[in-house]
Formats: C-alpha cells, structure tokens, sequence
C-alpha cells in the first residue's frame, strides 16, 4: 500500500498548506512531495521528498538532474522523475525574458534575476552582454566555458564581439559553481583589465555579475567599477 499525500495529518499535508496560506509558505520539500504526489510501502511522500532533497549537495543542483540519476533514487521511478523533470524546466522557462522582447538593463539584480539559470553550470562560464544606446541587450554570447573551478579568457575575444554586435556598451557575467559568488583576485583583475579596455575602445563595461547559487555579486554596486 502506497502513503500518499492525504494519509498524512491534516496540517501536515502540503496542498492544504498551498491553499491556506500561499505556495510561497511551502518548504521545498512540500513542492516536491505535492509534485510526486504518493511515497511507497516503506515512506510516505514527505519523507520521501525529504530524502530527495537530502540527496542532493545543495538543493540548486536539482536544476541540473538528470532522468538517468533520479531514477536511481529509491522510489523515484519513470512517473515521478517525468514530474519533476517538467517542473524544473517549466521554472526555467518563466524566468527567462521573452524572446521577442528586448531586455533593458536597469541593474544588477534584474540582470541575475533573467539570466540566473543559464549561468548555474557545474563548469564555470562567461557571458557577455552587448547593449545599444538605451541600455537594451541587444545580443548575448557565451565566450568561454572553463573546468569546474577556474575560467579563462582574453579581452580581445570580448570586444571583438562587441564590435560584431555593433554594441555600444557591456556587462559580463560568469558563475562560481561553488556557490559562492565572491570575486577572487584573478576575478577582480581580470574585470579592472577589460574595464580599462573598455574605456580605450570607447565600449565601457559598466558591470561583471558573478553568479553564485541563489546569491550574486556585482562590481558596480560594490563599487569596485
């Protein structure tokens, strides 16, 4: 026999907690059981989403599962997996910007809220971002994708895009597969080079965001531009 969602107490069940009081009010753990909806003979679906979260390093790394590594999880089988798998990509989806829109860069938390899921790599990556006149992004390219912990580029790579794309401005962004967005040494350099380029070749960089987990740093709002 199954344990599902409504053998557990009444304000223990996730979706009654959703009704009364807002999705926001759930742990992540109560999304994914309302998400695998039934547990097994052996743990109810609490506990069985409580492990899942468990299993993971940190609880971001659920953007990056596989089909292959959740099946693998004891009671996660074909139906569940599929589930979660939907979920996850249909939050991905939301947050991304419209594609027939263009993107106005008005700061750096709007900047990481649009792109936060396209940089959270288990490999480290830079992306730049190529702006017209009114601030508007007017293309993007990945320039680099490094090895787990450390990245690598030359700053002529970076303005010859810039030119390409004919943009009159840039910010940069890269991730920390860490976790942690606070800039190194090689970060900070790397960032006063390309900014004093910038200046000479008259497309200034006006931030480099690093992105962490749910965390970010930016240059400019640390003053350091």
């Amino acid at each position: 026999m199954n344990y599902k969602i409504k053998d557990l107490p009444l304000d223990e069940r996730p979706r009654e907690k959703l009704k009364n009081k807002g999705a926001e009010s759930l742990s992540n753990e109560e999304i994914i059981a309302i998400l695998l909806r039934c547990g097994n003979k052996e743990e109810s679906v609490k506990d069985l989403s409580i492990r899942l979260v468990n299993s993971l390093d940190k609880f971001q790394d659920l953007q990056q599962i596989s089909y292959e590594e959740l099946i693998k999880i004891k009671g996660i089988k074909e139906a569940k997996a599929i589930s979660l798998l939907a979920a996850i990509e249909l939050g991905k989806r939301l947050s991304l910007p419209n594609s027939h829109e263009k993107i106005k860069v008005h700061c750096a938390q709007e900047i990481f809220l649009h792109y936060r899921f396209e940089m959270q790599k288990p490999q480290e990556q830079l992306m730049a971002l190529f702006l017209n006149t009114k601030n508007e992004v007017v293309a993007k390219e990945i320039l680099f994708i490094g090895t787990q912990n450390k990245s690598v580029t030359h700053p002529r790579e970076i303005f010859h895009a810039a030119i390409k794309h004919r943009a009159v401005k840039l910010v940069l962004m890269h991730n920390h597969p860490s976790g942690d967005p606070t800039p190194s040494q090689e970060d900070i350099a790397f960032t006063k080079n390309v900014f004093e380029i910038g200046k000479i070749m008259q497309i200034p960089l006006i931030d480099h965001i690093i992105v962490g987990d749910t965390r970010f740093f930016s240059f400019f709002d640390e003053h350091l531009l």
